[in-house]
């Protein structure tokens, strides 16, 4: 009973006006941007958050909550229809999508996705929904130890599932770890890595860094590759799957839910690690192998309901927590801290109407979605025609002001410009930049807790062993870290993210 009470506080601070407005503005950018290669969610709602902080904090939160999960569906439309994933998470939809839009099929395959999206967004939704209170009430019995010892694993397991080199992965969160402990040290005040400048004494701006990581950046190496996006979208006709699409797709919708829901609480791209192993799993337990790659429905509806569960499930490490499981959710914490709540266990007894807002938001924002997606291909198709020569030197100029407008110091575009350049040049070294700011943002609280801990302690570092809790998470490390780098783990990690055939 407690749960539906919860629920029903949820719907009714969700069904206000201005959150159901902000909700479906979410939903709609985040489709655009799903639509939209090369800009995704990431840099959006980095862009987005300085325009969130005069809103009341639950509709801040929904709004750009909307934005991460709508990219998720806008990603498979452009995939399908012409073959141009807008969202990394979508690019295996593709293999199967496209081949069954030169079909005549587009229909079909659009269907599959948005129905696969909708039951894996709403069931992993009411996983949220029951798993987070009692994961809560388990986190608020971490001390320093366990906490040091839960971030320490999240930053090992982020190494562990990311594309590329581990070992680039390992020194993009030693480089964000130590562009964290720019600032004033949190105990005794003295200046670390400011070089006499005053306006670092409180540390880099964290929507700074990622603007210009994923904003800039991918900005910079889209105009490098320019595509030329022409294509001639024929009608999409006969929606409605048939009869033995049907059969053919309750299968891969069930299992891509469960995976999906499973992944997504997981450390780095929960959500591109769930759509490419639900390919890979698909592909092995079809009856019908052959057709993957030539227009296999499965290929379509197991991929998006593994990405669509994993968007939805991401948010439980953050609610839970206060652990963000991959740069979407780094931004999240970002948005609670700027409107003055510590994210963590305590938000669900301090900030009830917040919490259960924020899920029963997800539940409309699913439905917006179906309604938003389907209705309007054509629209979504026709985005494609904006010249990047117009879109992009808005967006930077959209970016630039409103982070300007946070803390009205100049060095915050500053460091826009700093950390795009950065982060073009570790794009072009082959290291992605999003293990950087999952470093940058969990650093400072690896350093806290530690320091906490030893303080507590007076010094006695065992006490990240001899309490139960904090030892368990570090053997779990020690075990997550051993595992990447063995060289069958590594080979089969390698052939997830690139199963295309």
């Amino acid at each position: 009973m407690e749960l539906l009470d919860n629920l029903a506080l949820g719907f009714s601070t969700a069904f206000l006006v201005q959150n159901v407005l902000w909700c479906f503005v979410g939903v709609l950018l985040g489709t655009a941007v799903g639509v939209l290669p090369g800009i995704g969610p990431t840099a959006t709602v980095a862009m987005l958050l300085p325009i969130t902080f005069n809103f009341e904090p639950v509709t801040a939160l929904i709004m750009l909550a909307g934005i991460y999960y709508g990219a998720q569906y806008g990603g498979s439309t452009t995939a399908i229809l012409i073959n141009l994933p807008g969202e990394s998470s979508a690019a295996v939809t593709a293999l199967d999508g496209h081949e069954m839009a030169r079909q005549g099929r587009a229909g079909p395959a659009l269907a599959a996705a948005a129905i696969g999206s909708f039951f894996a967004g709403t069931v992993a939704t009411v996983i949220l929904a029951v798993a987070a209170p009692p994961l809560a009430d388990v986190a608020l019995k971490f001390g320093p130890a366990e906490y040091f010892s839960l971030v320490l694993l999240g930053l090992i397991v982020s190494i562990a599932l990311a594309r590329g080199s581990a070992l680039k992965a390992l020194a993009m969160i030693a480089l964000g770890i130590l562009f964290g402990t720019v600032g004033q040290d949190i105990y005794t005040g003295t200046p670390r890595f400011t070089f006499d400048e005053r306006s670092l004494y409180g540390g880099i701006d964290f929507v700074s860094v990622a603007v210009g990581l994923f904003g800039v950046a991918e900005i910079l190496r889209n105009l490098e590759n320019e595509s030329t996006r022409s294509a001639v979208i024929s009608k999409v006709r006969n929606l409605w799957p048939t009869r033995e699409d049907r059969r053919r797709l309750v299968g891969p919708i069930l299992r891509g839910t469960g995976l999906g829901s499973a992944l997504g609480v997981l450390p780095g791209g929960g959500h591109v690690l769930a759509s490419f192993t639900s390919y890979a799993v698909e592909k092995r337990v079809s009856k019908r192998p052959q057709e993957f790659g030539r227009g296999a429905i499965e290929g379509v509806a197991g991929p998006e309901s593994a990405n669509n569960a994993a968007a939805q499930t991401s948010f439980i490490p953050l609610l839970t927590l206060g652990l963000p499981a991959h740069p979407v959710m780094a931004l999240m914490v970002g948005a609670f801290i700027v409107h003055g709540i510590t994210p963590g266990p305590n938000v669900i007894n301090d900030e009830p109407a917040l919490f259960w807002g924020l899920i029963a938001s997800m539940w409309i924002g699913n439905v917006l979605l179906v309604l938003l997606n389907l209705p309007l291909i054509g629209m979504w198709v026709q985005m494609l025609r904006i010249p990047y020569a117009v879109l992009f030197p808005m967006i930077i100029l959209l970016a630039a002001i409103g982070t300007y407008s946070l803390n009205f110091n100049s060095w915050d575009v500053y460091a826009i410009v700093f950390f795009g350049l950065l982060g073009y040049i570790l794009i072009k070294c082959g290291c992605e930049p999003a293990p950087m700011l999952l470093g940058f943002v969990l650093g400072p609280l690896l350093e806290e807790h530690l320091r906490r801990a030893l303080i507590i302690s007076r010094g006695d570092a065992t006490v990240f062993l001899t309490r139960p809790i904090s030892a368990v998470l570090l053997v779990v490390a020690v075990a997550a870290l051993v595992v990447a780098v063995l060289p069958t783990i590594r080979k089969r990690r390698e052939e997830v993210f690139t199963e295309e055939e």
